[in-house]
């Protein structure tokens, strides 16, 4: 293989991605780079009036973007989502389930207990999370399958390597993905095409929207006691920048890791190879 051809490996002109909690921070910042890559990008979400931030950083680019509604835990919608995507594109080649989240109410702190969870808070958390990866990869795998390729990028989490406190349904949840990841990247080659790929990637410690002000100060700016020890275990001694994401998922993504199913890949800054000590 020459550069040239190992190049083009990262040209998606005419290849279409589905990313669902597409109007995130990281699901935002990865529909950027694929769209620059010339990708056809689908972006879906429930607040799809906040994928609008991104619209003008998508003018330049070489690929082309949709925002679409959607709710990951309604099969109906989903199958919606599914045919604008190929009434738009033509085809359905990736999708990237990067929607999830926790749930304030399921999680712990000094006047809410692990033993005062409520069951609803928790099943909210199970539900957007493996729920919202499950429906998707049934809608979106089962065109894949009538193609006889594609790709599914599913988004765990260092969760699913080392459960943090206070976050006990997020961190079984993601633990649950990292799983369905492994299990489905099996099922689809041995039962469809090994042509259909899946894969995740674990994000470690990025600051986002929702995790802004558990590691840093919401007045000062200063890093949080939490997030003091999360820098003190992170080798690289930083967080994650969403751009960190890129390489890997436009690998995972791209016919260069062609013979790559089943794996889930940290993004951590070494946060998961160091002992403490």
């Amino acid at each position: 293989m020459n550069l040239e051809e190992l190049s083009k490996m990262y040209d998606f002109a005419g290849r279409s991605v589905t990313i669902t909690g597409g109007a995130g921070i990281l699901g935002g910042e990865i529909a950027c780079a694929l769209v620059g890559l010339k990708a056809n990008v689908a972006i879906v979400d429930r607040s799809p009036e906040m994928a609008e931030r991104l619209v003008k950083r998508f003018e330049p680019a070489g690929g082309r973007a949709i925002i679409v509604y959607g709710d990951v835990l309604d099969p109906e919608v989903m199958q919606n989502t599914a045919q604008r995507v190929l009434d738009d594109f033509g085809r359905i080649d990736c999708l990237i389930n990067a929607a999830g989240g926790n749930h304030p109410r399921a999680t712990t702190n000094r006047e809410h207990t692990f033993f005062d969870l409520p069951p609803d808070a928790l099943r909210f958390v199970f539900d957007l999370n493996m729920l919202g990866t499950i429906i998707p990869s049934q809608i979106f795998g089962k065109y894949m399958v009538e193609q006889g390729e594609g790709n599914i990028l599913n988004v765990s989490s260092m969760n699913a390597f080392r459960p943090l406190t206070r976050i006990p349904a997020y961190s079984a949840a993601k633990a649950g993905i990292s799983n369905f990841t492994q299990w489905l990247a099996v099922h689809m080659a041995q039962e469809y095409s090994s042509n259909i790929r899946v894969n995740a990637v674990a994000p470690g410690f990025f600051l986002t929207d929702q995790n802004r002000f558990l590691l840093t100060d919401e007045q000062s700016g200063e890093l949080t006691a939490r997030g003091q020890t999360i820098i003190d275990h992170t080798p690289m001694g930083r967080f994650g920048d969403p751009e960190d994401l890129l390489g890997t998922v436009a690998w995972l993504l791209s016919p260069a890791s062609a013979f790559v199913t089943g794996i889930v890949v940290p993004i951590d800054g070494g946060f998961s190879a160091f002992s403490g000590v």
